[in-house]
């Protein structure tokens, strides 16, 4: 277990955090999910999960043997998990282990939220609790997955899909955007901007963005958008328009669409109301009492604005969004709660 990790004893009022690993899983998004909801939170004061792994053998070798884990709990810990991650492994055709499936069908039996990293799509598939429902993969697994699972809507296209009670994550890096966006939806913006500055990660990447951005090399000069993007963050309370970021950027509007196109993997409008609208809760959590005033200083303009995004990209009114995140909620209790997932892309 990491150093400085929140494996304790199941503190009071914290949302259980259980990481199933089986043989052959993969360490990459293992230490996603450590790194995100397993570290200790010196910086904002409290813990925000209590944490702990758990493997169904006393010893569990990883992916092509790079290290045994040993030293975790049995596989009796998923039974107490508020939120399970499943196991995820590079070689995909390879039926999971019976009593794995077994612990996730009654975790989901329970109501207990279930998310899957990169691959762990197919091991909750092969358990049978996404039939019907949407879910994303690693792109490049997308063929075998729709072979064997028709009965799931898969989304090749997206970096992650919240489903309610079931998130899934398409490759690698992914994981750390849901990771984020879970702990977004548990302790609202400011927190997961906490910890995003603590992984040195983006602190908010839409799960509708595309998973694979085809990008050369480029030749000189580097047409960046980080200086831009940077501008922009400053200025998030003026009227911009995407005219205006691309006069910034001494282009056309034409060129800067191509250009977060092939970056980003979505539309300048897109990337500014959604900066606009994480500002917008980061002023709610942090006590401004008038929405007018937080729809003027996020650059949303007014109240009714404000109003309709949060409900189709959050699923709250800022009045519910207060009431869950502002200043003095008893944010413990409420990540033990069931959020209604974003409806927009």
């Amino acid at each position: 277990m990491t150093q400085g990790s929140s494996h304790v004893d199941h503190a009071a009022g914290l949302h259980r955090v259980v990481v199933i690993v089986d043989e052959n899983s993969n360490p990459f998004e293992l230490g996603c999910a450590t790194e995100v909801f397993g570290l200790r939170r010196p910086e904002l004061g409290r813990d925000l999960y209590d944490f702990r792994l758990c493997s169904p053998e006393p010893r569990t070798l990883m992916r092509d043997g790079f290290f045994t884990l040993t030293g975790v709990a049995g596989l009796e810990a998923a039974e107490s998990a508020d939120t399970l991650i499943v196991p995820n492994r590079p070689d995909v055709e390879v039926p999971r282990r019976a009593a794995v499936l077994d612990a996730i069908r009654r975790a989901h039996a329970r109501g207990v939220r279930l998310v899957g990293f990169c691959s762990g799509a197919f091991t909750l598939a092969e358990a049978g609790v996404l039939d019907g429902r949407q879910a994303t993969a690693h792109w490049q697994w997308a063929d075998s997955f729709r072979a064997r699972f028709p009965s799931v809507r898969l989304e090749t296209d997206v970096l992650f899909v919240d489903d309610g009670d079931i998130l899934t994550a398409a490759g690698s890096a992914a994981a750390l955007d849901l990771g984020l966006h879970i702990v977004r939806r548990d302790h609202g913006a400011e927190v997961a901007n906490s910890v995003s500055r603590r992984l040195v990660f983006a602190a908010h990447r839409d799960g509708g963005q595309r998973q694979f951005v085809e990008r050369p090399v480029p030749k000189v000069p580097d047409e960046s958008l980080a200086p831009i993007l940077a501008w922009a963050q400053e200025r998030l309370d003026a009227p911009l328009t995407v005219s205006d970021l691309a006069a910034r950027a001494s282009v056309s509007p034409a060129t800067l669409h191509r250009r977060f196109h092939v970056q980003m993997g979505t539309t300048p409008l897109a990337w500014l109301t959604g900066e606009r609208l994480a500002l917008a809760c980061r002023l709610i959590e942090r006590g401004e009492p008038r929405f007018e005033t937080v729809a003027r200083q996020s650059g949303l303009g007014t109240a009714a604005n404000l109003r309709a995004l949060m409900r189709r990209k959050i699923g709250l009114t800022p009045l519910e969004y207060r009431r869950r995140f502002g200043p003095g909620i008893d944010r413990a209790k409420i990540g033990q709660e069931k959020m209604r997932p974003p409806t927009g892309g």
